[in-house]
């Protein structure tokens, strides 16, 4: 990736904005705020994440504290919208059942009028797992078979599938989603097998809110490779990139510059940042609000964080 701060050549990638999901700000007037917004101001996408619960003996950071469902968060948004696209970056599959997932991402993908990019993930947190009543050995398996199952239910009929660990009896499942044959399935984590698998078996990636966007192009390329290596075209996949933005009012310039973290600084700093991103084979970054302690904090004050994410979003308008 070309150093931040560098001016690289090329095109900048679509840009997405985060939805106010986590934290004292993600009340439903918020929400209305930065959909209707971000949508006019010509934003490619809107985003939301999943987490259910909060460990007492150690914390996952403020941004997990209490977020709201993130599949009804982007149905509330898509009555309120027309043009944006609705993503959720990302939904743990284990913590749900295929043919339950396929039938909400239907009906949302048709109440959105095919707007829909469905992230997903093999989860992470022990916690979560016993809350559910899921294993968490054999996670990979479990999550590949749940993807196989999840595409037979889209695009078989009638459907009939019988796995390790799911199992659908010979059924119509109706309605199919509006896109077809099924919404864009993409695909978290970070470990090389979970890069492998994206290539293999997803329409893109979604990188996390901890990763180093400094060495994102060799994730890239991990998963390019492994696509090439099943005989998929790796150019039709989408890599969408997490923004874990600070904008300051002046250039982030402590340190040694080439260790600064990307998308932390001035908004020249950024936008050269992003169009990095685009040269190391980003195709789209969303600013995340939400992963800004002074945002979604405990002690932050509702009515600041909106004005302060709304001012990241009118900052970096892709239409003005």
């Amino acid at each position: 990736m070309t150093q931040p701060g560098a001016a690289p050549s090329g095109p900048s990638p679509a840009l997405g904005f985060g939805l106010p999901t986590s934290g004292a700000w993600a009340t439903a007037d918020a929400m209305a705020t930065v959909a209707r917004e971000a949508e006019a101001a010509g934003y490619h996408s809107l985003w939301t994440f999943q987490r259910l619960l909060t460990p007492i003996e150690h914390s996952w950071g403020s941004s997990y504290d209490s977020p709201h469902d993130p599949l009804v968060s982007l149905a509330y948004a898509a009555a309120l919208t027309e043009r944006v696209r609705l993503g959720v970056a990302v939904l743990n599959a284990p913590f749900t059942t295929p043919l339950q997932l396929a039938k909400a991402a239907t009906t949302l993908d048709e109440v959105s009028a095919g707007r829909l990019d469905l992230g997903l993930g093999a989860g992470w947190a022990q916690e979560e797992f016993d809350a559910v009543g899921v294993p968490f050995a054999r996670r990979g398996a479990r999550f590949e078979e749940f993807l196989r199952c999840l595409t037979a239910i889209w695009t078989q009929d009638p459907v009939e599938f019988d796995g390790a660990f799911y199992r659908v009896p010979r059924s119509h499942v109706d309605p199919k989603p509006r896109q077809r044959p099924h919404p864009p399935v993409l695909l978290g984590g970070a470990a090389p097998a979970a890069l492998r698998r994206v290539g293999r078996m997803a329409d893109g990636w979604i990188s996390a809110s901890r990763a180093d966007l400094r060495r994102i192009g060799e994730d890239i390329a991990i998963i390019r490779e492994a696509a090439t290596t099943a005989g998929r075209d790796p150019d039709r996949l989408r890599i969408v990139c997490r923004g874990v933005v600070r904008l300051t009012d002046g250039a982030d310039r402590a340190g040694d510059p080439a260790a600064r973290r990307p998308l932390r600084g001035s908004a020249e700093q950024i936008r050269e940042d992003l169009a990095a991103l685009a040269a190391a084979g980003v195709t789209e970054v969303f600013l995340d609000p939400n992963f800004d302690p002074a945002i979604s904090g405990p002690g932050a004050d509702p009515a600041e964080s909106l004005r302060r994410a709304m001012h990241l979003l009118e900052t970096f308008a892709p239409g003005r």
